[in-house]
């Protein structure tokens, strides 16, 4: 059976999405409709409108094309920012639902996506106060607050891992899909040949081992002080690094030296996995399914303040393709392991872990994504019908 082309079923669409905030909230909307290759109508995003969402929607009119878009920023947050109360949420939410329904009857939309994030609550109320069917999409090993809060009001939850499906399993509403991704990650695992020519575009050596160090978006200050403190043992023995430090921590890196790159971000990460013979990183859910997607054995250095310890659990779906790792570890010897694990004697270790990736994780999400959400689009109530009501 051929696969299914995304665009396909996202043809003509009227799309809402809500999700923002955080890079989490904003990346699996950007990837899943990235294989829309223009084929939609009309997207409509609701978001927090905070300054650092900029970063994570830079292109997004590029990839939707002729498509019509707004973004429409529903202002649930403190004047100060960060989480608002309860009380604050509830006093802020009716405004914002008003503002989401005149958004929604705007532009017609037919579904409604769930992305994470305070956004979402508003958005979800006004869509199915119009008969705009909703779905939800969980990208965490751990079920957050949106997808807790909201389920009950979706005709599909989205599930990238195991994990977060009802103790029942999978059923016609929870949906495990994976974690969706851009279109160019669906290739899977690059050719040595390619992964050479990768290095050699980034600068490096083509012939010798590169560990690609990922923050996350905001950087990560533990994996930068292991970086700079363990420079000269990792790269004594040939190993090179692409360090990604995070924005603002660009002078947390190690010296310049030969063999070593240091960015606050990393724009392509396609080609700096590809690149990779190995990963350190931390256990974004993002992070981790692009990891999987090239098939890039990794050590996770899960962020140990999260209360529901959710990196960690996205690291463990990925089983044996991963090694987590305690930020109290992130000393000289684990640099001495890392080095041994880049050199020519470890290539079974890694070739078992790839393979290990290989078994878990599909490279299908976004199509699986987009043809459900086609399918909801015929569900949606006509507006005859919701007017009459009215």
């Amino acid at each position: 059976m051929p696969p299914i082309d995304p665009s396909e079923s996202l043809r003509g669409m009227r799309i809402a999405l809500a999700g923002g905030g955080t890079g989490g909230h904003i990346v699996p909307g950007r990837h899943l409709l990235a294989h829309a290759r223009g084929a939609l109508a009309d997207v409509l995003w609701f978001c927090t409108g905070r300054a650092v969402e900029e970063r994570a929607f830079n292109g997004l009119e590029r990839d939707l094309g002729a498509c019509r878009l707004e973004r429409v920023a529903l202002r649930l947050e403190p004047e100060g920012g960060g989480a608002p109360s309860l009380s604050g949420l509830a006093l802020r939410a009716w405004p914002a639902l008003r503002t989401a329904r005149q958004a929604l009857r705007r532009h017609d939309s037919q579904v409604l996506i769930g992305l994470g994030g305070f956004t979402c609550l508003p958005a979800v109320l006004a869509a199915r106060s119009l008969g705009i069917p909703v779905a939800l999409i969980e990208i965490n090993a751990t079920r957050g607050k949106a997808v807790r809060w909201l389920a009950p009001f979706a005709s599909r939850v989205f599930h990238a891992w195991r994990a977060t499906l009802p103790t029942s399993g999978a059923t016609e509403r929870d949906v495990l899909t994976g974690p969706p991704l851009a279109p160019v990650y669906a290739q899977g695992r690059p050719n040595e040949r390619d992964s050479a020519r990768a290095r050699a575009a980034l600068g490096f050596d083509a012939a010798r081992p590169l560990l690609v160090v990922l923050g996350g978006s905001q950087g990560a200050g533990a994996l930068n002080q292991f970086i700079a403190a363990n420079l000269d043992e990792l790269t004594r023995q040939g190993l090179q690094i692409l360090h990604q430090t995070g924005p603002g921590r660009l002078e947390q890196g190690g010296a310049s030296r030969a063999g070593y790159v240091k960015s606050e971000y990393v724009l392509d990460v396609h080609q700096a996995l590809s690149a990779a013979t190995l990963v350190l990183c931390r256990g974004g859910a993002s992070t981790l399914a692009e990891v999987a997607a090239l098939r890039r054995p990794a050590w996770v250095v899960p962020y140990p303040h999260h209360a529901d310890r959710h990196q960690e659990r996205n690291a463990r779906e990925l089983a044996g393709g991963v090694q987590i790792v305690d930020e109290a570890r992130l000393a000289a010897p684990f640099a001495r392991e890392l080095v041994q694990l880049a050199l020519p004697g470890a290539a079974g270790e890694l070739e078992r872990r790839t393979q290990e990736l290989e078994r878990v994780f599909s490279l299908d999400a976004a199509a699986r994504i987009a043809a459900a959400l086609s399918q909801l689009a015929q569900t949606r109530t006509p507006r005859s019908k919701i007017a009459a009501r009215a």
